[in-house]
């Protein structure tokens, strides 16, 4: 889950001189604050690419701590009226939105692949799990219902609430613009919070038009804002004395920042971090299935997933038949621009993080992993400039090397090799990371074992990338979670609400006098 806020943000500029003329004809993006667009001011934008081009296509702005007031303040003035907003009306616009968002589908998948890169398909399969989180939360006046106990004793009834806490805030990061704020957002509004989205400055737009939607369907305005920006913006929402909550997925040294900061200031924190997913590939595997799935999990996306299969454990003999059978199909990946039909994979997102990705591979090589297929100076015909990189695919890795030990986000796939069933649990339950693991197996004793075992958060058997759907709840253990929520599900009610207990009887039932005593039973 990549993101760079504190050292690394996208490149900016003044309104002036060399820079405002090299980025000519680009479209001009705006922040959305009470319910309508706002330009900004703060004279810093970054440049927004087209990755498949390698030209900027939209500025950004990338608001100061004012604007980041302004959008909190409008927040907090739309809060009262929402938060008493009966849940029933709430989902009625929510209900509004999923409509809308099943109706512009294809073109907020679009804009996604224009700003990220990923193939146009797949960015529809990050629209749909977006909806999933929508229609999840139009079941809200279900969600919170709470409990009632009559007759707790001496007239007392007893009963408790999930009350919303106020103005909350998201951080999101570059690889999901549409699936990750709806993570957040469609919750914590069903709850009745109103909410500051701050997306990845590198794909913009499908917030903004989020933005729109959700005006369309009625959502008063103030309730739903978003501000770009980079570190200034981050570091402003932590501080902030009304915001009570932050949302954030990234890159984990991000996560632990976001999430000390935030807590040291009184705020609830979910705060999702990095990931080194692994597959176990047991010798009794369906090879075929196994290295569809690799190659699809691995590859997809360019690798820029939080739930990419970035490391394959092969068990035992299996190991050199994996390779044979790897190496091809990574070599004969369809890697085209985004929206081309055949496209199995697109660019990465900058040039920035491909350079960063190439970084890696050259550490591979330097550290000793024999690369089998080389990904590096892959070019892609009409489309010179554009980010591109091709699959890789290292063997003979081992724990102590980079490749392993950090997250690449990149198409990028490194074969560790075992001897058996317990050093691959031993080696996975040692990485520092914890996201997500698969194991692929025709054994349902191991299936079985390896689920009870491994101490991972998400855990998929003969499923490559286990994301939970929009009723249950993601997450990850130790680096890859700072926190005690999970996303979206009914850790998203519970991380979005207060809870109250209340006691209450009536003059009628009350016993004279004073009472030096603990309610109790009689």
């Amino acid at each position: 889950m990549s993101e760079t806020y504190p050292s690394e943000t996208a490149p900016t500029e003044s309104a002036h001189g060399d820079a405002a003329r090299r980025v000519a004809g680009a479209r001009a993006l705006s922040h959305f604050i009470n319910g309508k667009p706002v330009e900004g001011t703060s004279g810093r934008f970054g440049d927004v690419f087209n990755p498949a081009l390698g030209s900027v296509s939209a500025r950004v702005p990338l608001a100061s701590v004012a604007e980041v007031d302004a959008a909190v303040a409008a927040a907090k003035a739309a809060f009262p009226a929402w938060s008493e907003t009966a849940p029933i009306k709430r989902a009625r616009v929510l209900f509004k939105f999923k409509e809308l968002l099943d109706r512009h589908h294809d073109e907020l998948a679009e804009l996604i692949t224009r700003e990220h890169g990923k193939v146009f398909s797949d960015a529809k399969g990050e629209v749909m799990r977006g909806i999933e989180i929508v229609e999840f939360a139009c079941g809200i006046p279900n969600l919170l219902k709470t409990d009632f106990t009559d007759q707790i004793g001496g007239g007392i009834d007893n009963w408790n609430l999930r009350q919303p806490l106020g103005v909350v805030a998201g951080i999101t990061p570059f690889n999901f613009p549409m699936m990750v704020p709806c993570w957040m957002f469609p919750v914590a509004l069903a709850c009745g919070n109103t909410f500051v989205l701050k997306p990845s400055e590198r794909d913009p737009s499908a917030s903004n038009r989020l933005a729109e939607l959700l005006k369309e369907a009625g959502l008063p305005d103030g309730v739903f804002n978003v501000v770009h920006g980079d570190k200034v913006a981050v570091d402003a929402l932590l501080v902030h004395p009304e915001v009570s909550a932050l949302s954030f997925v990234g890159s984990t040294p991000i996560a632990e920042y976001i999430y000390t900061e935030g807590t040291k200031h009184g705020k609830r924190v979910q705060a999702l971090g990095g990931a080194k997913n692994h597959l176990v590939v047991m010798p009794d595997a369906d090879l075929d299935q196994a290295v569809d799935a690799l190659i699809g999990a691995a590859y997809g996306s360019a690798g820029e997933r939080c739930m990419a299969i970035s490391v394959a454990v092969a068990v035992g003999h299996i190991a050199d038949e994996l390779i044979e059978r790897l190496t091809p199909r990574v070599k004969s990946l369809k890697i085209l621009d985004g929206m081309e039909a055949a496209a199995e994979m697109g660019p990465l997102v900058t040039g920035a993080h491909r350079d960063k990705v190439v970084g890696y591979i050259d550490a591979g090589v330097a550290a000793g992993a024999k690369l089998v297929v080389d990904g590096r100076g892959h070019t892609v015909a009409g489309y010179e400039k554009g980010f591109f990189l091709g699959g890789t695919l290292f063997d003979d890795v081992s724990p102590e090397m980079k490749i392993y030990r950090e997250e690449i986000f990149g198409p990028v796939l490194c074969v560790v090799r075992v001897p058996d069933f317990a050093s691959a649990v031993e080696l996975i339950n040692a990485n520092q990371f914890a996201n997500g693991v698969s194991l692929f197996t025709s054994d349902g004793g191991i299936a079985r074992a390896f689920s009870r075992q491994i101490e991972i958060g998400m855990v998929g058997i003969n499923v490559p990338i286990p994301v939970p759907m929009a009723w249950h709840s993601f997450g990850g253990w130790k680096k890859s979670l700072f926190g005690d929520h999970h996303a979206y599900g009914e850790e998203g009610v519970r991380f979005y609400t207060r809870y109250k207990s209340i006691m209450q009887r009536w003059p009628d039932s009350i016993a004279k006098g004073a009472e030096f005593t603990m309610p109790v039973a009689k």
